[in-house]
This record gives C-alpha cells, structure tokens and sequence, in this order.
C-alpha cells in the first residue's frame, strides 16, 4: 500500500495539468461555464466553483463558475450545461453518478475533467483525468485536491497571456465518404410511431435522427448517430472504449 505523505506533483500530472489548463481556457475564451460536481465531497464542488468565478489575484478574470449539488448531477447538469461547456467532477472513480455524467457529456458537447485518488477511472472516462495514485481513503481530506485545481486555476489563467494559445484545436477527422463521423447522442424525446425520428442531443446541440436501425428509445439512452441516423445502441461501458 502506497501513502500520499503530502501533496506533490510529478512530471506526468504536471504535463496533464497543463493539458486540462489549455483546454479550459479555450473553452472559457469561447464563453463557456464550468460547472463542478462532487457528490462524495460537496465542499471541493464549491470550492472550485469559487476558485474561478472570484479571483483572488487582482487583474484575473472571473470565469463563470456554478457547483451542482443536487441529490441527482446527472439530471442538474443535463439541463444547465450547454455545448462548449465544462464539467469538473471530484469523485473516486466508482461513484456512480459521475461515472453516469462523464459519459453523457460527451453527447451533451461538454469537456470534462475528473479528480480523484485511489483507483483510476478506465481511460477516456473524461477528456482530462487529474488524479493522484495513492490508496489512502484520506486523500480527499487533506490538501492534495486543493492543490491540483489550485494549480489548475493559476495554469488555465496563465494561458489567457498567451492569446496564440487559445486558438481552437485542429477538427476531428471526419468520414470520407460522407464527412460524417460516428458521434454519441443521448436521445431526447422518442419518436411517436415506427416512421419518425428521434430527437437526440448531441455535441453541435439537438437534431432529428433516423432510428429505424436501433429500433425502440427511451428519452436519455445513448445511441451512437452516423450519417444523420442512430447505429446501434451504446451501453455504460462502451463509451470509453
């Protein structure tokens, strides 16, 4: 068993820092809002909130901030966060509901970010995965969190100085038959017989999707969209592979 003696970071979390950092101030530049979830530890949720909505630094914009904690965060952010926005999550990687939140937001078009200690999540269970590898259950009390979106928030304003940074990254390669590719929705309101469409939130926002292969919906199933239509069905699981 390994023990966190205090909060340090090392090359690879620096690096990853810096990644998640560049990434937030993009967004942010662009007129995102951050919203941050912690169902095990509400005051990391509000702390991060604070962090980057009232800066302590004189000269330092105030990005908006709002911490979710409502009993259910899957359902407070499917409805205040928008394409182009930001989830941060403070969770082990076993709480279920940002296990639940990390993978829709993929379809909702929000970036994420998840901090925590013990075992990682799978890869690609967020865009940015922040995380100290320790077996102690006391991490998440001591400052080794603060630390990270401390630094979080002083690299993602030191981007800010550097306006060439803050261009968006190159776009995803898209099929080459039909400039299409595939992309994960989250089904909105199903289709009111067997010869309609689906409305399905995706990253760009909401659209009309054939669902003739996949059959049957339910509002907020995932269903993985190509070429204007639903593919096939998409389980918890499969998201990240």
């Amino acid at each position: 068993m390994t023990t966190a003696q205090r909060p340090y970071v090392g090359d690879e979390l620096a690096a990853d820092l810096a990644a998640a950092a560049l990434d937030l101030a993009r967004r942010f530049n662009d007129g995102a809002t951050l919203w941050v979830i912690s169902p095990q530890w509400e005051p990391h949720a509000h702390h991060i909130a604070v962090e980057f909505v009232h800066p302590v630094i004189v000269g330092k914009r105030a990005l908006p901030s709002v911490a979710l904690v409502e009993p259910d965060p899957v359902a407070q952010a499917r409805v205040a966060s928008r394409p182009g926005d930001l989830l941060i999550a403070v969770a082990s990687a076993n709480e279920p509901s940002v296990v639940d939140a990390m993978r829709r937001a993929q379809a909702w078009g929000v970036l994420t970010l998840w901090i925590g200690s013990g075992p990682r999540p799978p890869a690609g269970a967020a865009n940015h995965i922040l995380w100290i590898d320790t077996d102690d259950p006391m991490v998440p009390a001591t400052g080794a969190f603060v630390l990270l979106y401390h630094l979080l928030w002083e690299l993602t304003h030191v981007c800010f100085e550097h306006p060439g940074l803050l261009k968006p990254a190159e776009p995803a390669t898209t099929c080459v038959t039909c400039s299409d590719e595939a992309r994960l929705g989250e089904v909105v309101l199903e289709p009111a017989d067997a010869t309609n469409s689906a409305l399905v939130r995706t990253a760009t926002g909401e659209e009309w999707v054939d669902v003739t292969v996949v059959g049957d919906v339910a509002p907020n199933d995932l269903v993985l969209l190509h070429a204007g239509a639903a593919i096939s069905r998409v389980e918890p699981e499969e998201v990240y592979r």
